[in-house]
């Protein structure tokens, strides 16, 4: 087996970046290290008022990176559809980076956030021990999959090619296990396969060589590629069809965009029916049908 690596090359961002929210999704080494040190200079409360998960009747904020298009349209058909069957109110807003989105769920300043999923979580965690945030369901699966601009089938792609995941380790994880699912590698037995890298890689029979670049970065280089494996909203916002995607598996569940809430507000009347609000089956509806997130964000599989 032979798996060489290249750095990073870009500084471009996607919504699972800690350094900074985009535009998007949703870097790490030291954009970890940066994200706790800002949150030890501090960031000024949105709201320094009690929290709206503690007043009955307040208006539930769901926060997402500014400029998120997708993720608006689903809090918004949220908030106007399926909020009011459960006697709350919810609104969007969008915030700058993700360190900022994330203190302000843990404090309570906006009552929760859908732009990562728990791995993205795990490391916002470790990076930021002062924060409390709980996953508390799942929402919906990002579009993501193999481009190729070279290559009409993943059964095209030659010995030696060279193949770009994405630049930190809970989407290079995804861009793996899109290599697995189309049998261009296999895993060691045993593994997480949310939580794969490279080392457990077990064959790797076209030789395949990977690169490592971040989000806008990817889709500038795919001419240069042999393929990529990444998110659909960010080929679409290069203009890249979608016939250009050659392989797209629906994600299980650990890659899931995850309603993310404050833990020391779970147990309040208000979130509780956030959450359920959330698990409506009128919002995996919308995300099989609505062309305002068609192929960005996708439904949850079926159990």
């Amino acid at each position: 087996m032979s798996i060489e690596t290249t750095p990073n090359a870009s500084n471009s961002e996607h919504g699972f970046e800690l350094k900074k929210r985009r535009r998007w999704p949703w870097i790490v080494g030291a954009a970890i290290v940066s994200v706790g040190i800002v949150a030890a200079v501090g960031i000024p409360m949105l709201n320094p008022a009690q929290s709206a998960a503690d007043i009955a009747g307040a208006t539930l904020t769901v926060a997402t990176a500014e400029g998120n298009a997708s993720e608006q349209a689903l809090i918004n058909f949220i908030a106007e559809k399926v909020a009011p069957k459960y006697g709350i109110r919810v609104a969007f807003t969008g915030l700058s980076d993700s360190n900022t989105i994330n203190r302000a769920v843990s404090e309570g300043e906006v009552a929760g956030t859908i732009y990562q999923h728990k791995l993205w979580l795990s490391q916002v965690l470790e990076a930021n021990p002062d924060f409390r945030e709980t996953a508390a369901t799942p929402v919906f699966c990002w579009g993501f999959g193999l481009w190729s601009d070279k290559w009409k089938d993943v059964k095209d792609i030659p010995d030696g090619a060279t193949i770009s995941l994405y630049s930190d380790p809970a989407n290079e994880a995804q861009g793996l296990w899109v290599l697995e699912r189309a049998g261009l590698i296999t895993f060691k037995p045993g593994i997480v396969k949310a939580k794969a890298t490279q080392a457990d890689i077990a064959t790797n029979p076209k030789r395949i060589r990977f690169t490592l670049l971040d989000f806008g970065a990817q889709s500038r280089a795919l001419p240069d590629l042999d393929a990529a494996v990444g998110y659909t909203e960010y080929y679409l916002a290069a203009k890249i069809p979608l016939e250009k995607q050659i392989f797209a598996p629906q994600a299980p569940d650990e890659f899931a965009g995850q309603l993310t809430i404050g833990t020391k507000f779970a147990e309040t009347a208000n979130i509780k029916k956030l959450v359920a609000v959330f698990r409506d089956p009128a919002v995996q509806q919308f995300l099989a049908t609505d062309s305002s997130v068609k192929g960005i964000l996708l439904p949850l599989q079926e159990k």
